[in-house]
């Protein structure tokens, strides 16, 4: 698709924006650099962004007489982009607080937006939860984004069912031995529904004690598990639509929430795909963990796994080694990818 192509006056509008957008954005670190020299920030203290409102984060503070309160902050600049579980240096202000410094991120996921450029979602999180649920219907082939993704950020990934209590006879019949296809390849499946409080337990031990996100499918049910888990923090919670049958997106902005027994998770905004188009064919390959001991043995070097002979994929795939449903999957993400370029 050709970019559309905007008029003088349009082009003289973006940059008369960015221009003020620049300007704010001096005037502030001109502001905090007063504040600096001027004695009226307060010590420098360890923080943890909580969550991120455009220009501005929620810090919690993490050392003091105050710690775990929360305190609306500024960012200087230079800091880059900042995500919700990120460990920063703040200092109170008149205002608030700005943030100083940014601790370096032990893990973070990213996602391409639509100009294929990598943005972060979340940093220094432990596992991915992967959530699915019978409606709207869990596909394979989305699945297998998300967990590429989390391959690459070498972040564990869980997949976890929700709304058991909408399993059928009918929808049963795909839903299973799709999950049995990941449990055959070593990923961990939880079974849960966040109105039947007994299905929580073996959630709540796999997030005791570690930072967790959840991912998936608008109107799988997130923002319900986090009202079930955390009681008292009623997320807005969306109906599917009549004619889709998809999620409407209920979280804007991602956020952190401590779990009683200890860990913290972290809701992200819904999301319908996972564009993997920042990647090389290469790198889609090694994210299907049980394709791995076959890379690299192939006839022929440049092989693309089609119908080559020598192809050490299609021969594990006769085997059984590889299931046709992650095949499938592997195919369509590639073909997907060269429809984008």
């Amino acid at each position: 698709m050709s970019k559309r192509k905007v008029t003088r006056r349009q082009a003289w509008r973006i940059d008369k924006i960015q221009e003020e957008r620049t300007h704010r954005a001096q005037r502030r670190d001109a502001q905090i650099e007063q504040q600096l020299s001027g004695g009226e920030l307060g010590p420098e203290q360890q923080g943890l962004v909580i969550s991120h409102y455009g220009k501005q984060v929620d810090i919690e503070a993490l050392e003091g007489s105050q710690q775990g309160e929360l305190v609306r902050c500024y960012l200087r600049t230079h800091l880059g982009q900042l995500v919700t579980g990120d460990q920063v240096i703040w200092c109170r202000s008149p205002d608030g607080g700005v943030v100083v410094a940014v601790n370096p991120r032990k893990s973070q996921l990213q996602r391409p937006n639509n100009h294929g450029e990598l943005k972060p979602v979340a940093a220094n999180i432990d596992q991915i939860i992967i959530t699915l649920a019978p409606e709207p219907r869990a596909h394979a082939n989305l699945i297998d984004r998300y967990l590429i993704a989390c391959e690459r950020s070498e972040i564990e990934p869980v997949l976890l069912l929700n709304k058991t209590d909408l399993i059928n006879d009918d929808n049963a019949t795909w839903l299973m031995p799709m999950l049995a296809t990941y449990e055959q390849i070593g990923y961990t499946i939880l079974h849960t529904s966040s109105n039947r409080e007994a299905s929580l337990d073996q959630l709540k031990a796999q997030l005791n004690n570690r930072i967790s996100v959840f991912v998936g499918q608008s109107g799988v049910g997130k923002s319900s598990l986090i009202n079930a888990l955390l009681p008292g923090i009623d997320l807005r919670v969306g109906a599917l639509s009549e004619q889709s049958g998809k999620g409407k997106h209920t979280t804007t902005t991602a956020r952190l929430f401590h779990m009683p027994n200890g860990g913290d998770l972290i809701d992200s905004p819904g999301i319908r795909e996972f564009g993997l188009w920042h990647m090389s064919e290469a790198e889609v390959l090694e994210g299907f963990v049980e394709f791995r001991p076959f890379i690299g043995h192939c006839r022929f070097r440049d092989c693309r796994h089609l119908q080559e002979p020598g192809c050490a994929i299609l021969a594990a795939l006769e085997r059984g080694d590889i299931t046709e449903q992650r095949f499938r999957s592997y195919r369509m993400i590639l073909n997907s990818m060269d429809e984008t370029l």
